[in-house]
């Protein structure tokens, strides 16, 4: 290796990708061991790095070509393993403390682009019409196809007050829209809560970050208060809540559990294996649930209505969730960068993978206007993600084959971007029927345009004249069955 490179700090950079390559388990610090055909394999990276060196029509910066066959290792693993340099390494720390200058979104990496996995409530990328399932391919006028997810957050992040142009393709429109939207420092308040008619509560859960446990006793001590005893019902609203936290999604399903396992992983690694048992107490009193999901919930709203599911404590209603059951371990490395890396699958108590399947509702309740018109929501999920993990253990070959072919087949009708011309795409702030406005109206107050909500409202005053007709005893026997 010394003979190929001329400088200490060439050598130096590649002996770090080659310990990288070499299975350095950055997890529990252990070297594992190496075949000799993964060394002829780096052998063929080394002579490459060196021809690049040495023959590229203009000098080069190693540290950007080594951090780009760092990202290309990442990326060929799943959608949700990436490297992070320095910069987005920082940038990635702020995601959880609920406060950030940017537009408001979720997102994720897709084929040919960026995909909102979901826009977050009062931001300025919800007002200006954003939609789960969008496809971002154009962030100011440069393309996303080959974009890093955490180069498209720090393009996204900026001075309140600036503006920025984002160009997506929605399903069901026949050409781009573009969105101007200008930058405000985000504040999440990640929990909003009322009382709908007589004793029932209303619980929006927007996102999984630090404040959302604290504020989750918060709503239920104010929604007991404001009804002047206990509650009689909860509608717990998951939808379009793109995930966060995993210790905060554990508490929130812990809050209505008494006992029994919320959530576990499995991994490769011996013993790296988590599993979250609930703690008695229920911040209810074991008085009935609703859930609402939909395909913009994610990661920890699926851990919670799971959980929540397979303890039949609560009834799930709406429409699959998007199904991103994989584990992230965040991993610093010795330059300030860092990987995020899959490292392991969640499953539900019962055993469920929630990978690229989702949770499916026990009453599906597709999201209508009050002509019984489905409307636009968000039908994008974690299986339509190229390059995502399949449910449970490691997939098959044959599966593999079956992926590999969808994705052929995915490509085939994907729209050809080349013909289409962004300047021409539909206005600003693009018509929706109103639809940005029944959205608004929901979180502030009025739910009568809502339609999940109101069957959810529905099935918790059925249970109430339920409850009036039988004993309390009959009423707790068929609570626990």
């Amino acid at each position: 290796m010394k003979g190929l490179f001329k400088s200490s700090k060439s050598y130096l950079m590649v002996a770090f990708i080659l310990a990288t390559l070499l299975g350095l388990n950055l997890i529990s610090t252990n070297v594992q061991a190496v075949s000799q055909v993964t060394y002829e394999k780096l052998r063929v990276f080394s002579e490459v790095f060196r021809l690049i060196k040495q023959n590229y029509v203009e000098e080069i910066d190693e540290k950007a070509i080594l951090y780009g066959a760092i990202q290309g290792m990442l990326k060929a693993l799943d959608p949700h393993s990436s490297f992070l340099n320095p910069d987005n390494f920082k940038e990635m720390r702020v995601d959880t403390k609920g406060e950030f200058g940017g537009l408001g979104i979720e997102i994720t990496q897709a084929d040919r682009g960026i995909r909102v996995v979901s826009p977050i409530e009062d931001t300025p990328a919800f007002e200006a019409g954003m939609k789960a399932g969008d496809l971002i391919i154009k962030i100011e006028d440069e393309s996303t196809e080959d974009m890093e997810l955490m180069d498209a957050v720090k393009k996204m992040r900026g001075k309140p007050g600036t503006a920025l142009t984002l160009t997506v393709i929605r399903q069901g429109e026949s050409k781009p829209l573009s969105f101007k939207i200008t930058r405000a420092v985000i504040k999440i308040r990640s929990v909003k809560w009322r009382l709908e008619g007589e004793k029932i509560g209303y619980v929006r859960i927007i996102q999984f970050n630090e404040q959302t446990y604290p504020l989750l006793q918060e709503a239920v001590a104010d929604l007991t208060k404001s009804a002047g005893s206990k509650l009689k019902g909860l509608v717990l609203d998951l939808r379009n809540d793109p995930g966060g936290l995993l210790d905060q999604a554990v508490q929130v399903a812990d809050g209505f559990l008494d006992k029994g396992n919320i959530v576990y992983t499995k991994g490769r690694i011996e013993g790296k294996d988590m599993s979250f048992e609930a703690q008695a107490g229920d911040l209810i009193s074991n008085a009935p649930i609703v859930v609402l999901i939909n395909a913009g919930s994610a990661s920890a709203s699926e851990i919670v209505a799971g959980a929540l599911q397979d303890h039949h404590r609560a009834v799930i209603m709406g429409t699959r969730s998007f199904g991103k059951g994989s584990v992230q371990t965040i991993i610093p490395l010795s330059d300030g960068s860092g990987l995020r890396l899959t490292t392991a699958k969640y499953y539900t108590p019962s055993g469920r993978s929630i990978q690229a399947k989702g949770i499916e509702p026990d009453i599906i309740v597709e999201d209508l206007d009050i002509g019984g018109l489905r409307k636009n929501q968000p039908n994008t999920t974690e299986a339509d993600l190229r390059g995502h993990l399949e449910d449970g253990d490691s997939a098959t070959g044959a599966s593999k084959k079956k992926k590999k072919e969808k994705e052929k087949e995915k490509e085939e009708v994907a729209p050809d971007l080349s013909k289409t011309d962004p300047t021409k795409s539909a206005p600003t702030k693009p018509e929706t029927d109103g639809e940005a406005e029944l959205n608004k109206d929901q979180v502030t107050g009025r739910s009568k345009e809502d339609y999940q909500l109101q069957r959810a409202l529905d099935l918790l005053r059925g249970f109430q004249v339920l409850q009036s007709r039988l004993s309390n005893s009959s009423w707790s026997r068929l609570a626990r069955k």
